[in-house]
């Protein structure tokens, strides 16, 4: 088997959990592989630390799958993903003749330590990212063990990310089994929402903020909603279920309008009530003159790497100056990040930055971050990727 010796010192992160190690931490690699090739992690001293996949092309050189002198195996995997599953079932509200929710995500990569795996269920569907070698190297295995536990009705898969690009694999995308439905409408806390599998972003659509929507409707009673960077509407579809009086969406992609617009009419909303606009969400809020008493920023990823943190900062900065100002006395903003190289603190700092410089009182009332179908592996703080707080404004 492929060895990977440490350097002395940097086994502290692996002998605590952590599933990465870089390229800067190997002493030395013993034999030859290729990408995905399972391998042995051998500590400074000489101890086996844990066994992983390894990677010639990333920065990632391993990832790891067990601990100590135990080999990864079909019957781990297997294993792990009976154990994700058991653990969603047993989630409130997700399973069962009275379930609100029929959809959500069944395997989350690192949290459910199987790195570089991310599988959705959609209704009786499932939508699948395989991401990185050591997970495509065993992707039939994968499938196989979906199929036999799950009889999925179809499976999607959306292995098309900028991620898959970096491990050296080329986008893979299309339905692998069965056949999506004319149209694929799920259900999340009561509300019905459409989604495209095809050509939607992610995997489709956005779990990792359920509870988060579920939340607003407690702070929607009686007041105007204005549902930024909205994309499927589904934030606006809560207020309204919290008794809105009206939600305006605002996105800059015209194709997520549509879709938000759709969305509102099957859930029973009409126009008087919830419409839309296309327009980029930093002018919209400078030039807009209406006043909201509860204001969504749930913006795409604006730092993918550290090297655009400070740029993001900045954007982070402006839209929360923006909608600060723009809110009513005693309003709401529920403000989110999904840039995973911007991590709380400084999420935190930069909405305080915002708050200062708009000159009003600001309260912290809830910090956020997704759903527990989303676990983190504790020692893996890269995966707690979406940050987010909701503040008053007096």
């Amino acid at each position: 088997m492929l060895n990977i010796h440490l350097k002395e010192g940097r086994d502290k992160p692996v002998r605590n959990g952590h599933p990465w190690i870089f390229s800067g931490a190997v002493q030395r690699i013993e034999g030859g592989g290729a990408s995905g090739e399972p391998c042995r992690v051998v500590g400074a001293s000489g101890a086996i630390l844990g066994h992983g996949y390894y990677n010639t092309k990333s920065s990632i050189t391993v990832r790891m799958l067990t601990r100590g002198d135990t080999q990864f195996t079909a019957a781990h995997l297997r294993s792990r993903i009976d154990r994700a599953l058991a653990a969603r079932s047993k989630s409130a509200g997700l399973e069962g003749p009275s379930a609100q929710t029929d959809s959500y995500r069944l395997i989350n990569s690192e949290g459910d330590f199987l790195p570089g795996l991310i599988v959705d269920r959609y209704g009786k569907g499932l939508c699948v990212q395989i991401l990185t070698w050591g997970m495509e190297r065993i992707r039939e295995d994968i499938i196989g063990a979906l199929c036999a536990r799950l009889a999925p009705a179809f499976i999607v898969e959306r292995s098309d990310t900028e991620a898959r690009l970096r491990e050296g694999l080329e986008p893979r995308e299309g339905c692998i089994r069965g056949s999506l439905p004319g149209e694929l409408v799920i259900r999340e806390n009561g509300i019905v929402i459409g989604v495209d599998l095809s050509h939607g972003q992610k995997t489709g659509y956005y779990f990792d903020q359920r509870e988060n929507r579920l939340l607003m409707r407690d702070y929607a009673a009686k007041r105007r909603c204005l549902d930024c960077f909205s994309y499927s509407g589904a934030f606006g579809l809560n207020a309204l279920a919290g008794g809105a009086a009206s939600v305006t969406a605002v996105d800059s992609s015209k194709q997520a309008v549509n879709g938000a617009e759709k969305n509102f009419a099957r859930n029973g909303y009409d126009a008087t009530r919830a419409n839309t606009v296309c327009a980029d969400i930093f002018t919209y809020l400078r030039e807009s003159g209406e006043g909201n008493d509860l204001i969504v920023l749930d913006p795409p990823t604006f730092a993918r790497h550290p090297s655009e943190v400070a740029k993001a900062a900045r954007g982070y900065k402006d839209v929360n100056l923006l909608a600060m100002k723009k809110v009513v006395g005693g309003g709401i903003v529920f403000t989110f990040s999904c840039s995973g190289a911007v991590d709380s603190r400084l999420f935190r700092q930069i909405v305080f930055a915002a708050a200062s410089d708009c000159g009003r009182n600001v309260q912290l009332l809830h910090i956020l971050t997704a759903g527990p179908d989303h676990p983190v592996n504790i020692a893996h703080p890269e995966g707690e990727y979406l940050k987010g707080l909701v503040v008053r404004v007096e």
